[in-house]
C-alpha cells in the first residue's frame, strides 16, 4: 500500500503543477514556486510547469481567429473580445518592432500577461508566421521559466535558513 500511496503522491503533484501551469495568466510563473513548494526539486517543477504552459501555445496560434470569430458574432461576448484584443495589442509595440526577438523578450519577461498565451495570441494578432512565432514563444518561456526556478529557488532556501529564527 505505501508504494501506491507514493504513486498516487507523486501523480498528484506533477498534475497539479501541470494543470496549473496550463492555465492564462498563472502558467509556469506561478506553477514552478507551487511546484517547489509541494516538495519537488526546482528542476522537476520546472520541467512539468514548462510542459504545462507551453501546450496552449499551438493551440491559441491555430485555432484562436476561428473561435474569436465565432464568439464576436453573440452580443454580450462582442465587447469581450475586443477587449481581450485591444489590451494584447496595447503591448504590442516591442513585438512590432523587433519580431521574432520581440516576442520572445516578451514571452520571457517574468510579469503577469506577458507569457505564453499572451505571446500567442500577440502573434496572431501580428500575423506572425507560425515557424517564428513558436520557437519565439518557446525560448522566451524557457528563459521565464529558468528565472522563475532560479528566484523560486532562492526565496525557498531564504525562508529555510531564516525558519530557526522564528
Amino acid at each position: 500500500m505505501d508504494l501506491l500511496d507514493t504513486i498516487f503522491s507523486f501523480l498528484t503533484r506533477e498534475l497539479t503543477v501541470l494543470l496549473m501551469a496550463v492555465l492564462p495568466i498563472i502558467e509556469l510563473r506561478g506553477a514552478i514556486p507551487v511546484g517547489i513548494s509541494m516538495g519537488m526539486s526546482p528542476l522537476h517543477a520546472f520541467i512539468v510547469s514548462f510542459i504545462g504552459s507551453i501546450l496552449p501555445s499551438p493551440f491559441i496560434i491555430y485555432a484562436i481567429r476561428p473561435v474569436f470569430k465565432l464568439l464576436a458574432k453573440v452580443d454580450f461576448l462582442k465587447g469581450f473580445i475586443e477587449s481581450i484584443t485591444n489590451r494584447t495589442m496595447g503591448k504590442s509595440d516591442i513585438v512590432k518592432k523587433y519580431g521574432f526577438w520581440g516576442l520572445m523578450i516578451f514571452v520571457a519577461i517574468p510579469l503577469p500577461g506577458t507569457g505564453v498565451w499572451s505571446g500567442s495570441l500577440l502573434a496572431v494578432l501580428l500575423d506572425m508566421r507560425v515557424k517564428i512565432a513558436f520557437p519565439a514563444i518557446f525560448i522566451g518561456n524557457l528563459i521565464a521559466g529558468i528565472l522563475i526556478m532560479g528566484i523560486s529557488h532562492g526565496a525557498f532556501r531564504t525562508i529555510d535558513f531564516l525558519a530557526p529564527f522564528f
